[in-house]
């Protein structure tokens, strides 16, 4: 259903459910309430008329309607517009999902725009419902719990990166070599999206702290979006740790490849000069005895007496020759 969540608040507190948003609209008009509308990829209708409502600034609606957008904060006018890219950790897989969420906050509504599941949007409802101190604050109060949902919602997704990288650090020097730097990679993309995701939302917070006195935004809720912001600065911190790690695992993994692959190569070499050492050691007697093999009648020493030591002699001695030398030259 598009429409996840529909209420009027007055003074903090929740006094309407419409069942519609003609109702929504109505009780705005006759409380003079604050509308928080929640929205669960909704049709291009359902946007138009929260956009022919609200005013909503085509450019926005556009953006909205078509998501893949970058994490982002624009204002028209009197209505801010926010983008951010919520992301969750997927323990099956071993890798990160990440989401798209839409925020319209004009001076007495909030309407949300969800293209995933993340974030839980009805915990933020439910904790601000329990804060009617808080909801008083109006619209910019609900911007900064949801801000503070998503950037809360990232500390297990750091927490699973860390264990994926804990593990492949584990695996790069065990000798298993299959598909790890296929996994380094992906991991490093993640980690490379994620930042993606958490970097703006430094700019972003600045700039609505820039602009809290221009808009009367209240004292404590500044205090709130800096605690937001200190938390921000720390992810965007590790994330970078992150990148630096993943960088040298990838330059670690490839220097132990060569090496590995250069010890075998060594290795090998050490083979063909054994098996060329003996080859050359047998070819000695090989050569004689074929030289006196052959069946000639005219052949120096052929009738000797001494003629078969000498050739037994001559052998052992080019065997013994040449095996003096190769190994010298430590090649047996």
């Amino acid at each position: 259903m598009p429409i996840v969540d529909n209420a009027v608040y007055v003074d903090g507190h929740r006094i309407q459910d419409p069942s519609n948003l003609t109702e929504t609209f109505e009780h705005m008009r006759d409380h003079s309430g604050m509308a928080w509308i929640g929205l669960y990829r909704p049709t291009e209708a359902e946007v138009a008329a929260v956009a022919s409502e609200f005013s909503l600034h085509p450019l926005a609606v556009e953006d909205a309607l078509a998501g893949h957008q970058r994490a982002k904060l624009e204002r028209y006018g009197d209505v801010l517009f926010a983008v951010l890219r919520p992301a969750r950790y997927d323990d099956q897989t071993e890798s990160v999902a990440f989401g798209e969420l839409h925020v319209f906050v004009g001076p007495d509504f909030v309407v949300t725009i969800r293209h995933a599941d993340s974030p839980d949007l009805s915990q933020v409802r439910a904790r601000m419902e329990k804060q009617p101190e808080l909801l008083r604050m109006g619209p910019e109060a609900i911007l900064y719990a949801i801000l503070d949902q998503v950037v809360d919602e990232y500390a297990p997704v750091l927490a699973g990166v860390e264990n994926d990288i804990d593990e492949i650090e584990e695996k790069l020097f065990s000798g298993d070599d299959s598909g790890l730097s296929q996994r380094i990679y992906a991991l490093a993309r993640e980690v490379i999206a994620l930042h993606k995701s958490t970097l703006p939302l430094d700019d972003m917070l600045q700039r609505l702290l820039q602009g809290s006195d221009k808009y009367g935004v209240d004292i404590e809720l500044q205090r709130s979006l800096r605690d937001v912001l200190d938390h921000v600065i720390r992810l965007n911190e590790r994330i970078v740790a992150f990148r630096s790690i993943l960088d040298n695992a990838l330059t670690v993994h490839s220097t132990l490849v060569t090496q590995r692959q250069t010890d075998t190569s060594l290795e090998q070499n050490d083979q063909v000069k054994k098996i060329s050492g003996w080859a050359a050691i047998l070819f000695g007697p090989s050569l004689v005895g074929t030289v006196y093999g052959m069946n000639f009648e005219n052949m120096p020493e052929l009738h000797w007496t001494y003629g078969y030591p000498m050739a037994l002699g001559m052998m052992v001695a080019s065997s013994v020759v040449l095996y003096v030398v190769f190994k010298r030259k430590h090649w047996l």
